[in-house]
Parts: structure tokens; C-alpha cells; sequence
């Protein structure tokens, strides 16, 4: 059996996702702790798959990105081939920011970031409709966002 998460765990993982560039001295602060245990522990988690990278959020409308546009696919087949042949391409456009496979209705679930509606008709003229394998698209416009976080409430974990 793998590494088990504890209490301290969750709160340094809880902290660590508000703000990935706290110090381990500031976190050992904060949870009554010396900077060593809690060093150790960042890096145990870090090992183990818990953390998987840390990054700066960006503000994608500060950048110009003004539209958020959720897709979903569905392809003409369904082999292995034609399923990895639809990622891989997926991945070579910066314009999807997340790619998954869905049951239901679709076979996946696009999320793009575009500066706004022509630069997203742009997209599919010119890449999404040439790929040979892709059967129907479905388009959600985002009006506005109610929420956005990439926080996992830990506290229903432990």
C-alpha cells in the first residue's frame, strides 16, 4: 500500500493550493511546526504523486483571451487509433487548455480559450474540421463564469 495521507498532509496540500509559492518556513509557521518536518513532508508528497506541479494561474482575460468555449466531440469511430489520433492532435492546438474523455452523449469534452467568437470560428475552419475522424461538435459559449477553482476541498477526504 502506498502513502497514506494525514491531517498535516491535507493542510500542507490545502495551503500549498492557495498559494503555491509559500515557504516552507511560512508553512511550518502556520501549523505550529518546525521548517524540517514540513520539508520533508512537501517533498513526500511531491515523490509519492500527490503534488504534480506547481504553476502560476494566469488571468486569461488580462491576456487578451476574452472567450471560454466548452466543446463536445464526438468522433466517427471508435478504435484505439482513431482515439489517439484525436488526442495527439488536440494537443498541438493551443487553443484547448483541457481534453477529456466523457461518457454520455460525447466521447470528449473540449475546454478552449480564445480572444473572442471569430478567433473560435477561426479555430474550427481552420483545425477542428479537418481532422478526418471527427463526427459531431457541439458548442457552449461561456457568458460568464460562476465559479473557477482548481482547489480540491481536502476536508471530505480525512
Amino acid at each position: 500500500m502506498g502513502y497514506v495521507l494525514d491531517k498535516t498532509d491535507a493542510k500542507i496540500l490545502a495551503i500549498l493550493q492557495k498559494d503555491s509559492n509559500r515557504t516552507t518556513k511560512s508553512i511550518a509557521e502556520e501549523l505550529g511546526m518546525t521548517t524540517s518536518p514540513i520539508f520533508e513532508r512537501i517533498k513526500k508528497l511531491e515523490k509519492e504523486g500527490y503534488i504534480r506541479k506547481y504553476v502560476a494561474l494566469l488571468n486569461h482575460k488580462k491576456l487578451g483571451l476574452k472567450q471560454i468555449v466548452f466543446m463536445g466531440i464526438t468522433l466517427q469511430g471508435h478504435t484505439r487509433s482513431y482515439l489517439e489520433k484525436f488526442v495527439t492532435q488536440i494537443n498541438s492546438f493551443p487553443e484547448v487548455i483541457e481534453c477529456h474523455r466523457v461518457s454520455g452523449n460525447f466521447d470528449y469534452l473540449l475546454k478552449l480559450v480564445v480572444e473572442d467568437i471569430e478567433a473560435y470560428e477561426h479555430f474550427i475552419i481552420t483545425k477542428l474540421t479537418l481532422l478526418p475522424y471527427l463526427g459531431n461538435v457541439q458548442s457552449l459559449i461561456t457568458l460568464s463564469t460562476g465559479k473557477a477553482t482548481n482547489e480540491i476541498d481536502l476536508s471530505r477526504l480525512l
